[in-house]
């Protein structure tokens, strides 16, 4: 059996503060720390053992994926990282607050922003401070694939290459690969592996550092799909992000 283990990054300090982050580059809360470490836990309760991880280039994801690590005694195992993988560019909303701007300009406004397929939140200049253009980590980058704002569309778009090409392939000479990422970029690969709709996957919200286990055959068939943890946690902090950019 062939299993792949998403992760989304725990409580980071702008969720705390109920900000849009996208590609800033934030760092966890006390209590994302101490998520990611209880998805430690829970998967090595649970049995399972990755060989090896992916995670982008964002420390909130980045430090997830080392404290799992580090709880499951497994520290030493390889792991890629890539832009790719990174959270929806939220363009020039990041860094404002989610129910300012639902007050400001409209609940229905916000939740587009945030969960309509393709609309984009306003963009960024190529040239401002806060463009990923001026980030030395995406130097490697052209001008074309940085993104000044994104849908989720956009998002999933530039991340499933990566996920064919790199991620699948890694089960070639692995059985258990964890990746450890964001709400929209993983929701690219759940869409995928589960076959749903544009309208099904923008409902689909993915709980903070809850790992949600997919199981294959040898010939990558999906056999299986859940969430390793107590339902009625999962189904709280699922609602959770789903109240979240509202006015009220």
């Amino acid at each position: 059996m062939k299993q792949l283990i998403l992760v989304r990054h725990g409580e980071s300090e702008w969720n705390k503060l109920n900000l849009f982050t996208g590609w800033t580059n934030v760092d966890l809360s006390e209590n994302g720390i101490n998520e990611a470490k209880e998805a430690g836990r829970a998967l090595l309760e649970a049995g399972y053992r990755p060989e090896i991880c992916f995670t982008s280039y964002l420390k909130r994801a980045i430090k997830t994926l080392n404290n799992i690590l580090d709880v499951m005694d497994l520290d030493w195992l390889p792991v890629s990282k890539t832009w790719r993988l990174n959270e929806k560019s939220y363009g020039q909303l990041q860094g404002s607050n989610k129910v300012e701007m639902a007050k400001k300009y409209g609940d229905d406004m916000v939740q587009k922003w945030r969960r309509s397929f393709d609309m984009q939140p306003p963009a960024f200049a190529m040239d401002d401070p806060k463009s990923p253009r001026q980030d030395p980590r995406y130097a490697e980058m052209t001008d074309e694939q940085i993104p000044l704002t994104e849908s989720l569309k956009d998002c999933i778009n530039r991340l499933m290459p990566y996920y064919k090409d790199v991620i699948l392939k890694a089960f070639e000479n692995h059985d258990q690969v964890m990746v450890v990422a964001h709400g929209n970029s993983l929701r690219g690969i759940v869409k995928e592996l589960r076959g749903m709709t544009n309208e099904e996957i923008i409902k689909f919200n993915i709980p903070t550092a809850i790992p949600y286990v997919f199981e294959f055959d040898d010939k990558m068939n999906l056999l299986d799909h859940k969430f390793i943890g107590d339902p009625d946690v999962v189904a709280a902090k699922m609602q959770s992000v789903a109240n979240q950019g509202k006015a009220k």
